[in-house]
């Protein structure tokens, strides 16, 4: 039977330029390039405003994990979370207390009861439903 390596440790990013990922490279080169560009184009105060926030996000990009979740990824998933409507199905609501409301005075019914019927009594009805019976034939 022939034997194959399976390839191992597929999820982590290969090292291309030094010690940094093609990610990781673009996304530092791509902040720095931003703060050249403010530095050339703003005065100092504004180059500072803009230059610091960027190097900030560019080197979270690059290197930042949140619970061993690289920063873009929560980044992109925090925009889209805020982007989206949102659909509640369920929303707990508290138990609405009941009122009491005064109730009428019970007034006593009166119940029929139901006859009993002695021995004699039920010989006397059957009988009658007999003659009945006969009679409407």
């Amino acid at each position: 039977m022939r034997q194959y390596q399976v390839p191992q440790f597929i999820d982590i990013e290969d090292k291309i330029i030094g010690p940094l990922t093609v990610r990781q490279f673009v996304y530092l080169v791509g902040g720095g390039a931003i703060a050249v560009m403010a530095y050339y184009t703003l005065n100092f105060f504004f180059f500072i405003l803009i230059a610091v926030p960027v190097a900030l996000l560019s080197l979270a990009l690059a290197f930042y994990t949140v619970n061993g979740i690289p920063f873009y990824k929560v980044l992109f998933n925090a925009v889209l979370y805020f982007t989206k409507p949102h659909l509640y199905i369920w929303k707990q609501r508290r138990p609405e207390t009941k009122k009491v409301l005064p109730q009428p005075e019970k007034k006593e019914l009166t119940l029929l009861k139901t006859p009993t019927l002695s021995e004699s009594k039920l010989q006397d009805l059957a009988w009658s439903l007999d003659i009945k019976e006969r009679l409407e034939e």
